[in-house]
C-alpha cells in the first residue's frame, strides 16, 4: 500500500499512518521536544517551539539546536518510505550549518529538508531555518548513509520500538 504524505496539523490518524512512529518521538526527540510537521518523498519539515532550555547564555537559540533540527530535517527528507508499515533510516556522514540570524525563547522555527541528490546507498540534503516571520536564520546540507535494508525506497518492516535503557 502506498503512503501518503503528511503536513500539518495531523490527527491521530495521520500520524499512526507515519512508518516508524515510535522512533519519531523518543529519546533525543524527546529531550529537544522537535516536531515532524510535514514528510513526503525528498521532503521534510520540522519545528521546534522555542522554550528556556533552548537557549545559549546570549539568550539566542542554541547553534547545536539548531544543528540538531538542520540534522533531523534533512535525514527526514531521504527517509521517507513508500510503503505503510515500513520505514528507513540513515545515520549522518557530514553535517555543515551557517548561521545568520538569531531568534528567541516563545517563538517557533520551521526548519524546510530538500533531499538534493545521491545513489544507492548516500544521499545529499539541504536545509533552511526560518522564524515565525519567514526571517532565515540559518542554512545547512548534510550527506547521509542510508542503514541497511533502507536503500530501497519500500524500506523495511517496521520495528517494535525498543525501551530506552536509562541509568
Amino acid at each position: 500500500m502506498d503512503r501518503k504524505a503528511v503536513s500539518l496539523p495531523m490527527t491521530e490518524e495521520e500520524q499512526s499512518t507515519i512508518p516508524d512512529t515510535g522512533r519519531i518521538h523518543g529519546g533525543f526527540a524527546d529531550l529537544v521536544d522537535y516536531q515532524l510537521s510535514a514528510w513526503r518523498e525528498d521532503y521534510a519539515e520540522v519545528v521546534l517551539d522555542i522554550r528556556p532550555q533552548h537557549l545559549n547564555r546570549s539568550g539566542v537559540l542554541h547553534g547545536g539546536a539548531v544543528s540538531t533540527l538542520i540534522d533531523t530535517a534533512c535525514g527526514y527528507a531521504g527517509c521517507f518510505c513508500t510503503v505503510e508499515g515500513n520505514f528507513r533510516r540513515a545515520l549522518t556522514l557530514s553535517l555543515e550549518t551557517q548561521f545568520i540570524g538569531a531568534v528567541t525563547e516563545g517563538k517557533r522555527v520551521t526548519v524546510t529538508a530538500r533531499k538534493t541528490g545521491g545513489g544507492r546507498t548516500i544521499f545529499y540534503s539541504r536545509a533552511e531555518v526560518h522564524d515565525q516571520n519567514g526571517k532565515l536564520l540559518a542554512q545547512g546540507a548534510g550527506t547521509f548513509k542510508y542503514r541497511r535494508g533502507s536503500e530501497d525506497p519500500e524500506g523495511v518492516p517496521a520495528e517494535e520500538p525498543k525501551p530506552l535503557h536509562r541509568p
